[in-house]
C-alpha cells in the first residue's frame, strides 16, 4: 500500500507550528486540512488525553461559533499521536489565511474559565477525562508559537 501523506512528513524535523497537511477536492469544493502541531514529535512528551479532550471541547466550541468561519468548519480534533490537532476547513487555504483564527482559538482556550462546554455525562462519552489547567498550559505555549510565526512554523520541513 502507498504511504499516506501525513506519514511522509519528517517528524524528526517537525516543530510546533501551523501547517497545511493536505487539500482534497470534494466535487467543486476544496477542503484544506491543517496540522496544528503543539508539541515537537519524538522530542517532547505527548499531551495526555485529559488536556487533549479539554482542548477539543473548547476549540470545537470556539470554532463552530466564530461568526466568520463557523460555516466553513468541517472538523476539529486530536491527532492519534497526541502531538496536535487537525482542523479541516472548506476552501483552498494557506496557513497564513487561518493564522488569526487558530491563534484566537487557542487564546480562547488559554483564557477560558468556568465549566467546559459539553463536559457532562449527558453531553460527552468521557466527560470526567478533562484537565483545563494543562489544556491552558499547552494553549499558552502554542499561542506563543503562533504569535511569532515564521516560514519554518508555517511550512512543513523539506
Amino acid at each position: 500500500m502507498e504511504k499516506i501523506a501525513s506519514f511522509t512528513i519528517d517528524h524528526l524535523r517537525l516543530r510546533p507550528g501551523l501547517y497545511v497537511s493536505r487539500k482534497d477536492r470534494l466535487g467543486a469544493e476544496t477542503v484544506t486540512t491543517f496540522d496544528l502541531r503543539i508539541t515537537a514529535p519524538n522530542i517532547e512528551p505527548v499531551m495526555n488525553t485529559a488536556e487533549v479532550h479539554a482542548m477539543e471541547h473548547l476549540g470545537a466550541t470556539y470554532l463552530r461559533n466564530d461568526p466568520t468561519w463557523k460555516d466553513r468548519v468541517v472538523y476539529f480534533g486530536p491527532m492519534g499521536c497526541r502531538t496536535g490537532f487537525y482542523l479541516l476547513l472548506s476552501g483552498d487555504l494557506a496557513s497564513e489565511d487561518v493564522l488569526p483564527l487558530v491563534a484566537d482559538t487557542f487564546r480562547f482556550i488559554r483564557d477560558f474559565s468556568g465549566e467546559i462546554p459539553g463536559a457532562s455525562a449527558k453531553d460527552c462519552g468521557n466527560y470526567l477525562d478533562m484537565n483545563l489547567p494543562m489544556a491552558q498550559f499547552y494553549a499558552r505555549r502554542y499561542v506563543s508559537v503562533l504569535e511569532t510565526a515564521a516560514p519554518e512554523t508555517l511550512r512543513y520541513p523539506e
